[in-house]
């Protein structure tokens, strides 16, 4: 009886995992052309536009919210409202604690991750790249700590209206892909459009 049942548990593991590997080619191009296309134009934007102003535009936390908002669309951490207000959140925190606390490195680098992951939970926004970002403001290069609160507009306000602009056009190509699934937010975007019609 007890080897019948770990038989059973064994075929049922190995259908899942099995299942779990299958590979969509379809999904895996949209994942590829949304994430190539939204970090291609923030660095496009970075390399022809900002150089010459010394800014930065491409920050290393876009790479981790692209593989949300690019390769796992139904995560509610990868919706629209995750994707701006975790990054935005984040920002303003890193670098509030940057400037109370501008060398003091071991509290102030874990001291923003964490308040940044609270406020987004308070706020119900909660986005894992967010923890990157704030991170950025306190250990990040010169020139992004010279930004000061500058930095929640440019670069992250700006690169992540980029990517969810980007995603908004790539996740709705196909038919099953669906992005967001917030129908707040998407009721939002269609009143605002039907407004602009009349």
């Amino acid at each position: 009886m007890v080897r019948k049942r770990i038989k059973q548990g064994l075929k049922f593991s190995k259908y899942i995992i099995y299942k779990e590997t299958l590979v969509d080619f379809k999904e895996h191009f949209w994942s590829f052309i949304g994430a190539f296309i939204g970090i291609g134009l923030i660095a496009f934007i970075q390399d022809h536009t900002l150089n010459e102003f010394e800014n930065m535009y491409l920050i290393g936390s876009f790479g981790a919210s692209s593989v949300l908002v690019y390769g796992a669309i139904q995560s509610p951490l990868a919706q629209p409202r995750n994707l701006i207000f975790g990054h935005v959140i984040s920002a303003i925190i890193g670098v509030t604690v940057y400037k109370v606390l501008p060398d003091i490195l071991w509290l102030t680098a874990p001291l923003s991750v964490a308040l940044s992951i609270v406020c987004m939970q308070i706020t119900k926004t909660l986005h894992p790249p967010g923890g990157a970002t704030a991170l950025i403001a306190v250990i990040g290069s010169e020139k992004i700590k010279a930004l000061g609160y500058f930095y929640v507009l440019s670069p992250v306000l700006t690169g992540s209206l980029i990517l969810l602009i980007v995603a908004l056009i790539f996740n709705n190509v196909t038919s099953h892909r669906k992005y967001p699934t917030d129908k707040r937010f998407t009721n939002y975007v269609r009143k605002i459009f039907i407004r602009r019609k009349v």
